[in-house]
């Protein structure tokens, strides 16, 4: 049977990896364009062998971009999360790795002309309605990928990125504190729920029974935990202004204790149900940010310094997140960060013509 052919590039973003779709080249948003993105990686299957999936949640993203009609920015930036094991697409949340990689491709697509060693890609996130900026590299008139910053949980070295939020708090939640309390009680734990660019609970990993320096394949495997978790995190949703949360992949789920190798708090992060193998980066801003809320669940088990512009070293599974945040006045002000990108594969992806036959 025939096969449409569509537009595609691979990129590693972060410690991400996805497709990168120009939003002409694909339908319009609806039923047929979650089939189609579906076909692309392979969903539902636990191997994602039919399509270009990588069978993890981390591997399993895509960016939709498109140029803006919006004087503030260059391009527009949709993500989707498409679920591995289910026939389903999130639109319900920002990715800021998968970030990462929208200026390369904006520049790589002709969408924004390189200029000087780096050039700025205004990007608006269209999920949450928040701006970007990325400052990608470029020399001799193209996106440099090569370079010496080295970023825990992706292998060698490749050229910094930073990636910079005018404000972010609040973004899908409506506030950066959305029950209103540095501290709240679901089930008898102490939470923090907290919503600077990405929704989380945070709750102390001794509080629930671990130490929360466990590997990921351990936690994975402790039912009673995640059963618990979940529990939690569905009291949570409403008052976090999410709705029923049983179909999301939002608020995410975060163990803190403290940090073990020079950083200021270390984590175990669920994305909601499967246990992290890093963080993710508006996660890992929302910790960060959590570290500084007199009376949150975390202040007691964080190390941090005073100052206008803090930078805090978030632990993870597989090392450690840099984060910088601004306060103003005793207010959070903007946060920023160092991520990498690379372009794996620019080409085209192939589903069944019988899925959609392309544009018209």
């Amino acid at each position: 049977m025939a096969q449409t052919r569509i537009p595609c590039m691979l990129m590693r973003g972060g410690t991400s990896k996805g497709a990168y779709f120009l939003r002409d080249d694909l339908p319009e948003p609806g039923p047929l364009r979650d089939r189609v993105l579906l076909a692309v990686m392979g969903s539902p299957d636990a191997r994602q062998i039919d399509g270009i999936g990588g069978a993890d949640s981390l591997t399993s993203k895509v960016a939709i971009i498109s140029p803006s009609k919006r004087d503030d920015a260059d391009v527009d930036y949709l993500f989707a999360q498409v679920l591995v094991d289910e026939a389903r697409v999130d639109y319900g949340q920002n990715c800021g790795n998968i970030l990462a990689g929208v200026g390369p491709f904006a520049i790589e697509r002709g969408l924004v002309a390189p200029s000087g060693t780096a050039t700025p890609v205004r990007i608006f996130m269209e999920n949450t309605g928040q701006l970007a900026v990325a400052q990608v590299p470029t020399s001799h008139g193209e996106v440099e990928y090569a370079g010496d910053t080295r970023i825990d949980g992706v292998p060698g070295q490749a050229s910094a990125l930073v990636v910079t939020f005018a404000d972010v708090a609040g973004s899908s939640c409506g506030s950066l504190l959305p029950t209103g309390n540095p501290r709240d009680l679901v089930d008898g734990i102490e939470v923090t729920c907290i919503d600077n660019g990405m929704p989380v609970v945070v709750l102390r990993a001794e509080d629930l029974g671990v130490t929360g320096y466990e590997s990921c394949a351990a936690l994975e495997a402790d039912s009673a935990l995640k059963a618990r978790l979940e529990n939690i995190r569905l009291q949570l949703g409403p008052r976090m202004n999410l709705g029923d949360v049983r179909q999301r992949n939002v608020p995410k789920m975060c163990l803190v204790s403290p940090p073990r190798n020079g950083g200021s708090v270390n984590t175990r992060s669920f994305i909601p149900h499967r246990c992290h193998a890093s963080i993710g980066v508006f996660g890992a801003v929302s910790v960060a940010t959590a570290c500084l809320i007199d009376g949150s669940v975390v202040q007691p088990v964080a190390r941090v310094t005073g100052g206008a512009q803090q930078r805090l070293a978030v632990e993870h599974p597989c090392g450690e997140f840099t984060v910088e945040v601004g306060l103003e006045n005793g207010q959070l002000g903007g946060c920023g960060l160092v991520r990498t990108a690379r372009l794996l594969f620019d080409g085209y992806v192939c589903i069944a013509h019988s899925i959609w036959t392309g544009p018209a």
